[in-house]
């Protein structure tokens, strides 16, 4: 009988690979991080796989994994393609969404969730149009379409992940603010030092915390309680 890899295990060797590919990237060693990236997604999807997670959250994982790896090469049809499969995983994240979040987590803390949650469209309503409108000018022309159809696919999981929970909403903010900073390069905007860095360290954040998000879901593995009441065992979350 072939022996599942611990879910420990996976997740320490993301959590190594991930630091390795900072380091990389903060000591300009291209190959390093040409190794190292490449390998973070599938050993997250595989430490999701492992604990039996929400396929969708796997697929998205594995698209990010296609996008990480096309943007590895600087090619603009490169791009284009690591852009689409980004869109790909945004897509699962919105079923994901869909199928387990909830607006009542609007207002954690009392009040209103239809208030809460009309403040927060606004708020990415606006950091949607506020990109989109000061980086047009400064892209180039045959980029503006995909960029900005990508930005509001971008913007609208994002808002999607607060439904979640923090943990989630966390993540899907990282992951718009990591977009963001590619597309300020693509703009030929003033950088960060080691704009790489930020972008490489605001994105693993982002997909960490939106897989761990969804998996600390009730009803997102077998064998936990499914949420708000319906019965089933609970289990133990991550």
């Amino acid at each position: 009988m072939t022996r599942r890899p611990r879910p420990g295990l996976l997740l320490g060797a993301f959590g190594a690979v991930a630091l390795g590919d900072l380091l990389a990237l903060l000591a300009d060693l291209g190959p390093g991080h040409a190794v190292c990236k490449p390998l973070l997604m599938p050993l997250l999807a595989a430490y999701v796989a492992v604990l039996r997670g929400p396929r969708p959250l796997i697929a998205a994982l594995l698209f990010g994994w296609g996008g990480d790896t096309f943007l590895l090469f600087g090619a603009e049809f490169a791009f284009l393609a690591g852009m689409g499969s980004f869109a790909a995983g945004h897509v699962c994240y919105l079923v994901l969404f869909k199928r387990y979040g909830d607006t009542r987590r609007y207002a954690p803390g009392g009040g209103s969730p239809r208030a809460r949650g009309t403040a927060l469209v606004a708020v990415y309503a606006v950091a949607l149009v506020a990109t989109v409108v000061l980086l047009w000018p400064d892209l180039p022309a045959d980029m503006r379409g995909p960029v900005a159809g990508y930005s509001l696919l971008l913007t609208a999981m994002a808002f999607g992940a607060t439904t979640l929970g923090p943990r989630a909403a966390a993540g899907g903010a990282l992951f718009l603010l990591s977009d963001t900073l590619i597309a300020t390069g693509v703009a030929h905007w003033p950088q960060l030092p080691r704009p790489d860095f930020a972008i490489m360290l605001t994105y693993i954040a982002a997909q960490f915390l939106l897989a761990t998000g969804v998996l600390a879901l009730p009803g997102a593995r077998p064998g936990t309680a499914r949420a708000y009441g319906e019965s089933e065992t609970v289990g133990t979350t991550p």
